[in-house]
C-alpha cells in the first residue's frame, strides 16, 4: 500500500561522477519489491513535481532503503546536497516490480544499462534469497565508461558481464554485445534501462521465444495514475482508459516485453 511518509537521511556519497549513492532510513522498506520506485519531493517548490527514483537496494532489519540516481536536473541536484540526518518527503512504494518466482529453477539474463543498473542490484539479491544459484543469475551490465559503479556489488549476487561504450571495461559495445561475445544464453530476462536498450532486448527475446520483463522509465507527474501522464502502448485495452495504453507508474514500470510497443 503506498503512503507518502517523511524518511531520514542515513548517508550519501557520490560513486561516479554525477552518480551519487543514498541511503535513508524509512517503514517502506519494509514492503519494497525489486524493480518498485520511490518518489521524492524537492524541498524547493519551483521544481512542482516529485522525481521518481528506482529503488536499489534494501536492508529491511533496520528499515533501510538504497537509492542510486544521477543528477540530472534541478531535483536531483538538490538531493546531492543532503547530508546525515536530514529529513526528505517520500511516496512509496510505487510501481508493481518483477516476478522473481517465476525466475526460480531457470537461467536468467539481469541486464542494466546506465542509471537502469541500481535495480538490478535488489533484484539479484532477492533472486538469491529465494534460492538460486550465482551461476543461474548473468548480470550483463552496461556503462559509458570504466566507471563501473556497483559493479563490485552485484558480482555478490550472481556472474558479472561488463559492456561499456568506449571500450575502456569489458566488452566494447553494449549489453546485446556482451551477450553475443561471452555467447550467453537465457531461460527469462528482466532489464531495465534506455528505451533503445529495452527494445533490442525486446526483439531478441521474441527470437528466441523466451520471457523477458523490462522496466521502462518515463516522465512522471502524481505516480499514482491520475494524470495519464506516462503512457504506453498496450496490445491489451486498458481497464482504466479502455484504450490500448497502460500507466507506466501503476500497471508498471514492469511489463512482458512482447505486452508493450516499444
Amino acid at each position: 500500500m503506498k503512503r507518502k511518509v517523511t524518511a531520514s537521511l542515513i548517508s550519501q556519497r557520490e560513486i561516479a561522477p554525477g552518480i551519487f549513492d543514498m541511503w535513508i532510513r524509512t517503514e517502506l522498506a519494509a514492503g519494497a519489491k525489486p524493480g518498485q520506485f520511490l518518489c521524492l519531493y524537492p524541498r524547493d517548490k519551483s521544481t512542482l513535481l516529485p522525481r521518481p527514483i528506482s529503488i536499489c537496494e534494501t536492508a529491511k532489519d533496520r528499515d533501510a532503503l538504497r537509492l542510486v540516481y544521477r543528477v540530472a536536473g534541478k531535483g536531483t541536484a538538490e538531493f546531492s546536497g543532503y547530508s546525515e540526518g536530514e529529513t526528505i518527503s517520500v511516496l512509496g512504494n510505487l510501481g508493481n516490480g518483477f516476478p522473481t518466482r517465476e525466475a526460480v529453477g531457470k537461467k536468467v539474463f539481469l541486464m542494466g544499462g546506465g542509471i537502469g543498473i541500481p535495480p538490478i542490484l535488489q533484484l539479484a539479491k532477492t533472486l538469491r534469497q529465494e534460492g538460486m544459484e550465482p551461476e543461474a543469475i548473468q548480470i550483463i551490465a552496461g556503462y559509458r565508461d570504466k566507471n563501473l559503479f556497483l559493479s563490485q556489488d552485484l558480482k555478490k549476487y550472481g556472474t558479472l558481464f561488463v559492456a561499456t561504450e568506449d571500450g575502456s571495461a569489458g566488452t566494447k559495445g553494449n549489453v546485446m554485445d556482451a551477450v553475443a561475445e561471452n555467447q550467453l544464453k537465457a531461460d527469462m530476462i528482466f532489464a531495465c534501462g534506455p528505451m533503445p536498450m529495452l527494445k533490442a532486448i525486446r526483439g531478441y527475446a521474441g527470437e528466441k521465444g523466451i520471457p523477458a520483463y523490462i522496466s521502462l522509465e518515463e516522465h512522471m507527474a502524481c505516480g499514482v495514475g491520475a494524470c495519464l501522464g506516462c503512457v504506453v502502448k498496450t496490445r491489451e485495452v486498458d481497464p482504466h482508459s479502455h484504450v490500448h495504453n497502460a500507466r507506466i507508474c501503476t500497471e508498471g514500470p514492469v511489463f512482458e516485453a512482447q505486452e508493450v510497443d516499444i
